[in-house]
């Protein structure tokens, strides 16, 4: 959680804003508070998409789409505005964690655990794929945890099945590398059997603390998909032939959701499975944590002083720059990243925020539901870095103007390319960078726009220009938005880190070639 800038927005539609949850490459994401009283996540949309008549369209669909999502284990919209001059959707906050987190802070999840996750997971497609819809990003960072349950969270790319042309704009991947499906990942085209491919490798992930297809060259990941077998060794045997299924290549092999649900919960379903209480207890204390915290915030906002809140009449660009003005956007998506959802009992998911004002209604609600009625930043945003402070340069250093050039190395060593980096002069939001990053004798482009200016360091958004290149059927570049921070060694090098995680976050020594 970070503070709202302090020329930001105050408040979107009647939603008044209480922090950043995060930021990426579709917008920014604000823990806000409905006029009822009830925690909310607020999504922005970034100026660039906005002002993209294009993206309008999708996001203006895929928010009438994200309406008709209901029931258990999902996650509906509670109010949005996607006419507005910077689109923006509303969902509840949901304080627990991703199973992305989850299962990087205590690893692997029990059986039993799995059995309820996968159940409630399974009977939410089979409501979503009932509305002839199909969600196409089913993965960890996807779904949260709550004491009541699972949650299937951000159905921002869903689209209906009803033959209309994709309006996912080039560029923009649909799905994520490692858990989409052999036919996502060769483009013909998706289904409800997508979905539970998908669902087979956040199964597999589960149980066994790694995800069926390892590695983090998103290429490498892809052609893995498409032509290697999935590796299940710590998968437990009761969930094997399950969870090697639902991973079939064979679309039309795969079981359907409503199977699933039987194969691992039977006739109790996954609500059954839940009222025995099915998290184990670690995660138990994490959601009480988040509670506590929320609670702790809404404290300071409700007694603690503040700025009177201001409206929010157009795009915000990012710290330091006025509303309305285009430049800067938020930083890349993290598999660690909690997306919206809504959620309270299964089954009984309202479709607006029906609460009451009042300080004392919210606490007793998140105290005997474990907060279950919540949201946090989606899977495709990261926690934006902090604003300026004073004294520092406004313009970039005259010290990093020039072309560099050196090889980068990912965390796993996978993927080593060679960039080229030509930096212009400019200021903060201004797209003052050109990269080039050369991979398996391809070149990705992209270009950069000014996040933040030190004397010795430049962080900028980084996002991909033109088609990705392919090899073997499989896309070279990630086509991801991220941030790469750089820091001068001295006159001749200069340290670029990528925080990209889909290409495995290079990072490497450049030195100057002009």
């Amino acid at each position: 959680m970070r503070p709202l800038e302090a020329d930001g927005p105050r408040t979107v539609g009647d939603h008044r804003l209480l922090g950043r949850l995060g930021a990426g490459g579709m917008g920014r994401v604000y823990l806000g508070r409905s006029p009822g009283g009830r925690a909310v996540a607020v999504k922005v949309v970034h100026p660039h998409l906005a002002a993209d008549g294009e993206f309008r369209a999708r996001f203006r669909r895929e928010v009438a789409s994200a309406r008709r999502v209901g029931g258990a284990w999902t996650a509906p919209v509670l109010d949005a505005d996607p006419e507005a001059a910077a689109p923006w959707v509303v969902t509840g906050y949901v304080a627990g964690p991703s199973l992305q987190q989850a299962v990087a802070d205590h690893g692997p999840l029990p059986e039993h655990t799995v059995r309820a996750l996968g159940a409630g997971l399974a009977e939410a497609l089979a409501a979503v794929h009932a509305l002839g819809l199909v969600h196409r990003d089913v993965k960890p960072s996807n779904v949260l945890l709550t004491l009541d349950g699972p949650r299937l969270i951000d159905f921002g790319i869903a689209r209906a099945l009803d033959g209309t042309a994709s309006l996912t704009s080039t560029g923009v991947a649909v799905g994520s590398p490692g858990y989409m499906s052999p036919e996502q990942v060769l483009g013909r085209g998706t289904g409800p059997a997508t979905d539970v491919f998908s669902l087979g490798a956040v199964l597999a992930f589960a149980a066994s603390g790694a995800p069926p297809f390892p590695g983090d060259n998103p290429a490498a990941l892809l052609y893995q998909v498409v032509h290697e077998e999935p590796e299940l060794g710590g998968v437990p045997g009761g969930l094997r032939e399950t969870v090697a299924a639902c991973l079939a290549r064979d679309p039309t092999a795969r079981p359907a959701p409503a199977e699933v649900a039987r194969q691992l919960a039977g006739t109790a379903g996954a609500a059954g499975l839940v009222r025995t209480g099915w998290l184990p207890g670690p995660v138990v204390e994490g959601v009480s944590r988040r509670a506590v915290e929320l609670l702790e915030l809404e404290a300071d906002h409700d007694h603690g002083p503040h700025p009177s809140p201001a409206p929010y009449a157009g795009p915000y660009a990012g710290p330091g720059e006025p509303a309305g003005s285009p430049g800067a956007f938020g930083p890349p998506p993290t598999y660690g990243s909690t997306p919206p959802a809504y959620g309270s009992t299964p089954g009984a998911v309202p479709a607006r925020d029906g609460g009451e004002p009042g300080r004392g209604r919210r606490r007793t609600a998140v105290l005997a539901a474990g907060v279950p009625a919540a949201a946090t930043a989606g899977a495709l945003f990261l926690l934006p870095g902090e604003g300026n402070g004073g004294g520092k340069p406004t313009t970039v250093p005259e010290a990093f103007l020039g072309t560099w050039r050196g090889q980068v190395r990912s965390a796993t060593g996978l993927s080593n390319p060679t960039v080229t980096l030509t930096i212009s002069e400019g200021g903060k939001g201004d797209e003052a960078l050109r990269i080039v990053s050369e991979l398996l004798g391809e070149e990705c482009r992209a270009k950069g726009t000014v996040e933040e200016i030190a004397d010795d360091r430049l962080t900028v958004t980084d996002e991909s220009v033109g088609d990705s290149p392919e090899v073997l059927g499989v896309k070279v570049c990630t086509g991801n938005t991220s941030t790469v921070v750089l820091t001068l060694l001295g006159d001749d090098r200069l340290r670029y880190e990528s925080r990209d995680a889909g290409a495995g976050n290079p990072a490497g020594e450049l030195t100057r070639v002009d």
